[in-house]
């Protein structure tokens, strides 16, 4: 098995693409090891390397996110062999009905806004998300009320030193565009 890896705008994240489907269900994101416990092998395995503060799986790839004190040198190998190992192993990489009830976060907008949150969530599914993905992360619509827009940034995109500079001139200018109603778009944690 041969495992890509691909550096990605934040730093402290790096982006490992195994050359199989990852998850089919949608992007998952673990913050830290007790959000994984039963639910994903693949994840705890990665949180068992003390360094590692964050995974999150795409539909092809793995992002894992290091605390700033540990070098990707001495680490990556660790992650490459924690990935190679879970996968020569057979194991799912999220545990059957375990991972459907993964918390996503509710999403909340003003009434009568329905046209305007299609739009935006078209947009953000067909313009922004698929550019995201190649950077190891992604963006989850969360909300929109009184002109803002509220998005979640996930895998590489949290914490990314480019994210506001993403989510103020590429995302809003966006999405200013085509729905003149939205006046800003801010992140959620």
């Amino acid at each position: 098995m041969f495992i890509q890896t691909e550096a990605t705008p934040n730093p402290a994240t790096l982006k490992f693409l195994p050359g199989e489907i990852v998850v089919e269900s949608g992007p998952v994101e673990f913050t830290e090891p007790a959000a994984a416990e039963g639910v994903s092998p693949l994840a705890e395995q990665l949180f068992s390397l003390d360094p590692v503060k964050g995974v999150f799986f795409g539909y092809d790839f793995v992002t894992v996110t290091k605390d700033e004190a540990t070098d990707w040198q001495h680490l990556k190998p660790a992650v490459l062999g924690a990935i190679m190992e879970h996968y020569t192993s057979g194991r799912p990489v999220l545990n059957g009905s375990a991972a459907e009830d993964i918390p996503v976060g509710e999403e909340h907008s003003d009434e009568g806004t329905e046209e305007i949150v299609d739009t935006i969530k078209e947009l953000l599914e067909t313009r922004v998300r698929p550019a995201v993905a190649q950077d190891g992360g992604d963006i989850t619509f969360q909300g929109y009320r009184g002109g803002k827009v509220f998005l979640r940034m996930r895998g590489a995109c949290a914490g990314c030193p480019s994210s506001t500079a993403t989510l103020q001139y590429g995302i809003q200018n966006l999405l200013k565009h085509f729905i003149p109603e939205v006046q800003s778009v801010e992140a959620v944690q």
